[in-house]
């Protein structure tokens, strides 16, 4: 670090220590309160070091954290729209008037799920360098722009060139979970995490109905189907996108200290400097950090804490991470951890396993039952629709058990939920192999029992895994949401080349073959050390 670094966060130690003799005793004494219901609705409980809320304050919509919260999840439901919005039209009416063979649709979903994998590692920097609310809008103008193409495809090489752009909108998860993530405290954030996930994750469903909803109706107006999917695009996503972006600039905080430019200024990078965590700050931070200093040297007198004061807020369990620029030093660090590939590999086997559903389970169900693509799509959407309770519920689940039985929780209760995932979907292959084998068609009605489960486990997974996430690499949690999210687009890829190749007997031998590495890769993560704290 250079000597003007040190410089900076020796002025942030010197600015805050006032703030620190009073802040620090009230969260010794007081620190995250018990949950109450009436805590959805009252003004947030702040922990006074670091700014980040001890409660959820979903209800109270005048609250900055609370709007800040809708911001977040509604930035990445809307992206679904657009994102999701090809695969519930595939199965007839694009593939039809396209003229695309079963290898060219399997095509376009990988290439889709390439782009948003580039995207989200790009991502996690920025989001650590610029804010999460900057990042969000920039995102949803930059996939509201080929959405409004989509209109214009008449090719298969046209339907990959405008999927590989739209997809830039997945990488909403990253800003989606680092803004939560940086406005709620530590024993709240998996909860505050899984909901805005599982949220967001909604969208997956809901555009499903829309969309073959949408289909529909004009072609009931008497539009073709050759017009009818490509005004979808143009009527739905476009304008909520932008709206959406327009909204999270106007109502919307960087973080908790206001500008992302002064996240610095709070005590708890202080006390991490404290701790031995001197921060690194680029131009516009340093000269917010030194504006702060001099307004504190020229009201208040420096006191030093005692030394046993000192000791004290050392020991203190508290949230004391503000994410700090991407280095060269940091990324070989970090990726070096084992414990960075933890949440890594799980999120790989367990969002990326929903992602590869999500964009085939309309065409099984076809395969399987010839359904239409608007019943298909109806029966489909079930996966995404259960994110409303599931990945929230895992977010809670993960915080309970934390507040109980420690870190070690948080880790195995998202393995085991991985390796049921898994075995649920072996289960669906097995099921549906033998059917076709014995020249019967699979009951669709206990085809949506296993699929519930297996959306179940893999969405609650997905809310205890980003319970976890914040724990690794605190200080570039933007870094690390984009990898976590990265890798479970990697997942989505691998799962979906899976589905690409093994079309045979309503895609029986995919399934099977997702689920053993599911499985299998969740019992290799029994092996990763957890996170210290």
């Amino acid at each position: 670090m250079s000597d003007l670094e040190k410089r900076a966060s020796n002025e942030i130690v010197a600015a805050s220590s006032s703030d620190i003799e009073e802040r620090h005793a009230q969260a010794l004494h007081h620190g995250p309160p018990p949950f109450r219901w009436a805590s959805l609705w009252e003004p947030a409980q702040i922990n006074p070091l670091n700014g980040k809320s001890y409660t959820l304050p979903i209800l109270r919509l005048t609250d900055q954290y609370s709007i800040n919260f809708h911001l977040a999840w509604l930035g990445f439901f809307v992206a679904f729209l657009s994102w999701f919005a090809f695969p519930p039209l595939i199965p007839e009416a694009i593939k039809k008037d396209l003229k695309l063979s079963t290898a060219q649709v399997g095509n376009s979903n990988i290439i889709a799920l390439l782009a948003t994998l580039v995207c989200r590692f790009a991502t996690g920097p920025l989001v650590d360098r610029f804010g999460p609310r900057y990042c969000m809008a920039a995102l949803l103008v930059a996939g509201a722009i080929p959405s409004g193409l989509a209109g214009t495809i008449s090719s298969a090489g046209g339907l990959y060139a405008v999927r590989f752009f739209i997809g830039v909108l997945g990488a909403t998860f990253v800003p989606c979970l680092a803004w939560t993530t940086a406005f709620f405290d530590k024993s709240i954030v998996g909860t505050a995490n899984s909901f805005v996930g599982g949220w967001g994750n909604l969208g997956g469903g809901v555009t499903f109905v829309v969309q073959v909803a949408t289909f529909q109706s004009l072609m009931n107006r008497g539009l073709s189907s050759h017009k009818a999917w490509r005004v979808c695009f143009a009527v739905v996503p476009v304008p909520i996108l932008l709206f959406v972006a327009i909204a999270t600039l106007v109502l919307g905080t960087d973080c908790p200290a206001g500008k992302w430019s002064a996240r610095h200024t709070l005590p708890a990078t202080a006390v991490a400097a404290r701790q031995g965590h001197l921060a690194h700050l680029d131009a516009s931070e340093r000269a917010v950090v030194e504006r702060k200093a001099r307004e504190k040297a020229q009201g208040t007198a420096h006191v030093q804490p005692a030394d046993d004061e000192e000791d004290a807020l050392a020991e203190i369990p508290l949230d004391v991470a503000v994410n700090e620029p991407l280095t060269f030093k940091t990324f070989i660090t970090m990726i070096s951890q084992p414990y960075t590939w933890l949440p890594t590999l799980m999120y790989m086997t367990t969002f990326g396993f929903e992602l590869a559903v999500d964009a085939n389970i309309a065409s099984v169900l076809v395969a399987n039952n010839r359904l239409t693509q608007l019943e298909a799509g109806y029966y489909g959407s079930t996966f995404g629709f259960l994110n409303l309770v599931t990945r929230p519920f895992g977010g809670f689940l993960a915080d309970r058990l934390y507040a109980r039985y420690g870190l070690k929780a948080k880790k195995y209760v998202t393995i085991v939920l991985g390796v049921l995932e898994g075995a649920m979907s072996i289960a669906f292959g097995a099921y549906t192999l033998t059917k076709h084998n014995a020249g019967v068609a699979p009951s669709i009605s206990v085809q949506m029992g296993v699929v519930t489960l297996m959306a179940i486990f893999s969405e609650v997974a997905n809310g205890t895994n980003f319970s976890l996430a914040p724990h690794c690499n605190p200080f570039s949690n933007g870094f690390t949401t984009g990898l976590v999210g990265a890798f479970g687009n990697l997942g989505g890829i691998w799962f979906a080349l899976v589905f690409r190749y093994q079309v045979a007997k309503g895609y029986s031998n995919a399934w099977i073959i997702c689920g053993a590495v599911a499985v299998g890769v969740n019992l290799f993560c029994i092996l990763l050390p957890t996170p210290k704290k």
